[in-house]
Parts: structure tokens; sequence; C-alpha cells
């Protein structure tokens, strides 16, 4: 059964459908595998397993009846800790939610148990999903399939771990500047954040409502894509959703790209990228110019200021949307508060760690009175200019490439103690978010040391289905 687990989500979709496997049996064989190896990967901060195989049983219920099934059905998926799944545990890693059980269901949960697709688990993150490393959980770091030694990337190291390892063919995480696509590059994955407002915001945890983002972990471009489908489409209780159709984005992988122009950043290549990794883009660059595109090197002068203008609106924005944490309505309550105020600082001091800390300090201070035109409104007006630039350039090119890291996965504990160093690992991730682009990171080889690592390819807005078409011509010559 560990062969099928391996198998790609739409070749097991198709084994259900052709009665080959019950979905309760692969449902079982997934959540066999979590309990055999995830005590060392520590991708799932719970395991759902009744809620799974109850999902599980209406797809072989379906099947006996001959009736025709929703896309990916039976297919097991983890679903990152932020996002509500009612009934069960959702604690975005934080010890204020450590008990919190959700009331409802997120709007990508829902549309999960429309399809029938069984949830195996809450996958463990970056506290609030702040971080690259998922080493900031509030309960057990996130240890990289590849090299238990090295990071998974963050914020959504479990999702991105729990497809690698096998214990669920799909995920799901959320990406504010890179928490998809970096953790897709350390571990060997595909993962691919959507155009801004693609896929709804509903019921999941906010950190950041302007760069927040839900999107798809597979082990193929081609699952991704099925993925983003069921997911995606107008959401009336999030204000941001995009009312449009649903595309079949898996329709286009095999749209001949004979003739599109591709940019690659030339200040994505600087000489902070490791000898791999660019060895790694320039083989990606001949690949392309074999499958008959042009390739061309653009340049984004206004990339350089992205980190800058991220970490002051991210944690602007998280200042603002953490301040429901205040342990009256929900979530971890201190003992014994003296009065109102006390109960505020003692229950936040004690369920945020320091990273949350960090940026609703450093977030808080930059909407404060005297500095918000400094920082904040700073930060808005060259988040636009950005915006321009990369519009101009997409005038000119049909996609962008780029590093999705400037490096692989480094060792546990090697960036704990530098938060700017941890902070430039999302250098080539962060204007993605910043312009509301979709991007995508697909496995591009190995370094030396034998860990992945990820191209990223990023598209204009509302242009998935090219963008899956790029990267799956890609993924069939070189993986």
């Amino acid at each position: 059964m560990e062969e099928i687990l391996k198998k790609s989500a739409a070749q097991q979709s198709k084994m259900i459908a052709d009665k080959e496997i019950t979905a309760t049996e692969l449902t079982e064989c997934a959540l066999s595998r979590i309990s055999e190896v995830d005590e060392k990967i520590g991708a799932f901060n719970s395991v759902t397993r009744e809620i799974a195989l109850e999902t599980a049983g209406k797809v072989d219920e379906m099947v006996a009846k001959g009736e025709e099934l929703p896309l990916l059905a039976g297919v097991p998926l983890a679903l990152k800790d932020n996002m509500n799944l009612i009934g069960s545990k959702t604690t975005a890693s934080s010890k204020i939610l450590e008990n919190f059980v959700s009331p409802y269901n997120a709007t990508v949960t829902q549309k999960l148990s429309d399809n029938c697709i069984p949830i195996v688990g809450k996958a463990n993150l970056d506290e609030f999903a702040m971080g690259s490393s998922n080493e900031n959980s509030a309960f057990k770091k996130v240890h990289n399939p590849w090299n238990l030694s090295k990071v998974p990337g963050g914020s959504s190291g479990g999702s991105a771990a729990s497809v690698a390892s096998c214990e669920a063919a799909l995920a799901l995480g959320s990406d504010t500047g890179g928490s998809i696509r970096l953790p897709a590059s350390f571990c060997g994955v595909v993962g691919m954040k959507p155009t801004y407002g693609r896929v709804s915001r509903y019921g999941l945890i906010a950190f950041a409502s302007s760069l927040d983002q839900i999107g798809p972990f597979a082990r193929t471009v081609e699952d991704a894509a099925l993925l983003l489908e069921v997911i995606s489409g107008h959401d009336s209780h999030d204000s941001t959703s995009l009312n449009l159709p649903v595309e079949k984005f898996a329709q286009h992988l095999n749209d001949d790209i004979k003739g599109k122009k591709i940019g690659v950043i030339t200040d994505l290549m600087t000489d902070a990228v490791s000898e791999d990794v660019r060895k790694a883009i320039e083989h990606a660059v001949d690949v392309y110019k074999s499958l008959g595109t042009e390739v061309v090197e653009v340049s984004l002068p206004k990339l350089k200021y992205s980190i800058g203008i991220y970490y002051i609106l991210a944690t602007a924005e998280c200042s603002s949307n953490l301040a429901r944490f205040d342990g009256v309505r929900y979530g971890h309550r201190t003992a014994n508060p003296e009065n109102l105020i006390d109960l505020y600082c003692k229950s936040r001091a004690e369920g945020f760690g320091d990273e949350v800390k960090r940026r609703i300090m450093l977030g808080t201070y930059a909407l404060s009175s005297g500095y918000y035109d400094a920082y904040y409104k700073k930060a808005q007006q060259m988040r636009k200019l950005v915006a321009e630039e990369f519009n101009e350039v997409f005038k000119r090119v049909d996609a962008l490439i780029a590093p999705t890291c400037p490096n692989t996965a480094f060792d546990l504990g090697a960036r704990t103690e530098d938060p700017l160093a941890m902070y430039l690992t999302d250098i080539a991730t962060i204007c993605a978010n910043l312009v509301g682009i979709p991007a995508m990171s697909v496995p591009a080889g190995f370094d030396s040391d034998g860990m992945p690592i990820g191209l990223q390819i990023m598209t204009p807005q509302l242009a998935e289905s090219l963008l899956f078409n790029i990267g799956y011509q890609f993924e069939q010559l070189c993986c």
C-alpha cells in the first residue's frame, strides 16, 4: 500500500473511481503512514481520523451506487492548522489557541467537504504563519523529510512535509510572503500561491489581510491545478473575493508554449544565490529554450525594496489582526488577573511566542501616531510602484522565473538567533504577494548535499492557467 501513497493525487483518484482501491483503504493507509513517520517529522498538530474516515465512507457509497465522483474525491489531504475545520482544534500553532475548537468551516474547508476530500489532519506551521523555517510553532518543530536535521521552510512547513513524506497526497497552505512556495522548494514538492482574491480567506486565521492567500501543495503540477480548481470561486463572506467563474486549470497543461517569452529576473540572481541554485536556474533556462520559448533577462530595480515594504505592511496588519486575541472571548486566558488591563497583558504575554510578539511590536510602532506617514503610508506608496514595475514587465514577457529561494534548506537552529537572516530567506517570494500575482515553486533538481531546489514561476494576475502550463512543461522534462 505504501506504493499507492507515492502515486499522484490524480492517479489515486482514478484508482478509486476504477474500484482498484476504496477511499477508506486509501485513507487508512495515509493514517497508518502518519502514525509510522510523523513522530520524527512533526508535520501534524492533530490527526482528524474520524472526520477523514467519515468522508472516505461517503466516497465509497457513491462508487457503490455508480455515481460520478467530485474532483479529487477520496484523496487524503493535510489542512494547515490556521484554517477552520468544524469540530477540530484550530490552533495556528500558538499556545493562545491551544484548546480552541472550530465552531464553523472555512470556505476552503467546506469546498473540500463538498468534494468529499478526506482531511487526515491539521498541519503544523510557524505560529500564526509568522516564520520561514517552521521553528516558531509553540508545540514542536517540523523536520525536513529529505534530511531530518534541516528545516522544511515556513510557514507552511507541516503541509509541505506531509506531502513530501507521502503522509498525504495533497495539502493546503497559506502564503503571505512565500509561506507556500518556500517550504515547497525546501521539501521538493509543488507549491502555488494564486492571484489575490482567487481563493476565499473566510475562515483563515488572518496574519496580514492584504497579503494572505490560500493555495495548494502537491507532488505534481497537475495535482496542484486540480486542487486549485476545487478551492477557487467567489465567496460573499470575503469582501476581497473575486467574482469570477472557476477555470479548469488542468485543461491547459499540455498547451504548446513555443513562442512564449519568459523573463529571468536578474535582480534575484545576485551573489547571495548559492552556486547549486544558480546552476539549477541556468538549467531551467536551457529547458525552456529547448521548448521553443524566448528567454530574456529582465530587471525590476524597485524589487530591492520589497523586504522593507513587506515587513512594515505585514507587521502593521498583524498588529491589527491579532488584537482580537485578548483573553476575553476565546483562546488562552490568564489565571486570576487583577483587572481588565492585567487580563489583556498577561493573556497575550503567556499566549504569544517571541516572533509573534516581535512582529506585533514592529507593526504597532509603524502605525503609531507620528510614525504612520513615515512608515506605513510610505510603504503603501512603494508597494504601488513595485506593482507598476511588474505591470510594465508583463507587457514584454508572458512569465517570469527566478529562484524560489537563494539557498536550499538550512540546519535547524541555524538562523533562529538572527531574525534579519531569517527574513531574507523570503527575498525572492515576497514580491508576488505585494503585487497580488500568482506564483508557483516547482522542483528543479538537488544541491550537492541532495537537498531539493525550487524554481519559481510568476505570471500576471489571473493567469493561473498559463502558470500551470509553463510549470507543467518544465516538470515533464526536468523531474
